[in-house]
């Protein structure tokens, strides 16, 4: 059978990816997804550029809301949340539509996840011991007689590797050949259309970074650290504080940060995250790139969205 289709729309910060996915809402019969792991915090409005309350009423969106900020949500999480709505949005008879930045929720969902043991210190100690006295190169071989298809893709030289796959065969008695091929089972039942967003023009994208960060701190993004910090028993080491742009309100309100540099501390902090987004998208594969901010952005995403439904 036919498998359904999705639509993923992912790219950098302020690359346009809620205007694009709501033009998409209104021609075409889809549901959004959040895809975002600063959204999933309740009352952490502002600084993670949640739509209010109007524009949920028209384009309601999955995924945001779910925990509050002293919890922690996983990639693993996302994935199963992200896959049960996606099969609610098409038993309804209508298209799942994702959005967001946060890229490992991404490659979490589009290759699933190897369920790889926990590191344990005493086994790498002990691995790093016999490498000591035996060097890496007689670990290689000993990797080759049990996992010799991890063992092709390594040199004898790489310690870190070698080290990990001895500890994953020791601990469960599996090669990582094995658990890789249960990940790469497990990609989604869907016909999926994955829309990066990437600008051609990077100065334009750091204009639109300041522009975001300026209307954040405009908004009230100060304020919002401040009511949850009351809310809430936070730290600074978090998932929910170490979001861009409430780091560094913390720090600052912690008194390491002079409330002089905030605004341009939280612009190249979000620059450096669209960085990331950016060299995220360049290693993944089986993407359809748009320029988002070319002039015909919303003609080219519409169309390839045809062309995907048609």
């Amino acid at each position: 059978m036919a498998l359904p289709p999705a639509i993923l729309v992912v790219g950098p910060t302020a690359s346009g990816k809620t205007s694009l996915a709501f033009e998409l809402a209104t021609r075409f019969p889809c549901d959004i997804v959040s895809v975002d792991s600063a959204q999933v915090f309740r009352d952490m409005n502002v600084g993670t550029a949640k739509p209010d309350a109007a524009t949920l009423a028209r384009f309601p969106h999955r995924l945001i809301d779910l925990i509050t900020p002293e919890q922690r949500y996983s990639a693993a999480a996302f994935r199963a949340d992200a896959l049960r709505e996606m099969e609610d949005i098409t038993a309804a008879g209508r298209i799942p539509l994702l959005v967001g930045g946060t890229m490992l929720y991404v490659k979490a969902l589009r290759e699933g996840l190897a369920d790889l043991p926990q590191a344990d210190a005493a086994l790498r100690a002990g691995i790093d011991a016999e490498a000591a006295a035996r060097g890496w190169p007689a670990l290689h071989a000993e990797l080759a007689t049990l996992d010799p298809e991890t063992a092709a893709r390594l040199k004898p030289t790489d310690a870190q590797r070698i080290q990990r796959a001895l500890e994953v065969l020791r601990l469960s008695g599996r090669s990582l050949g094995s658990f890789f091929a249960e990940q790469a089972a497990s990609v989604p039942p869907f016909r999926l259309l994955n829309l990066a967003l990437v600008p051609d023009d990077r100065s334009l994208l750091h204009r639109r970074i300041e522009q975001r960060f300026d209307a954040m701190l405009n908004a009230g993004l100060v304020e919002e650290v401040l009511l949850l910090r009351e809310k809430y028993r936070l730290d600074a080491d978090l998932p929910s504080m170490r979001c861009v742009g409430y780091r560094q309100v913390w720090d600052m309100l912690e008194g390491t940060l002079p409330r002089a540099e905030l605004r341009d501390r939280g612009v190249f902090a979000t620059r450096q995250f669209a960085k990331r987004q950016l060299t995220w998208l360049r290693s993944m594969e089986g993407l359809t790139v748009l320029d988002p901010l070319a002039a015909d952005a919303q003609a080219r995403v519409t169309g390839a969205v045809e062309r995907h439904l048609a």
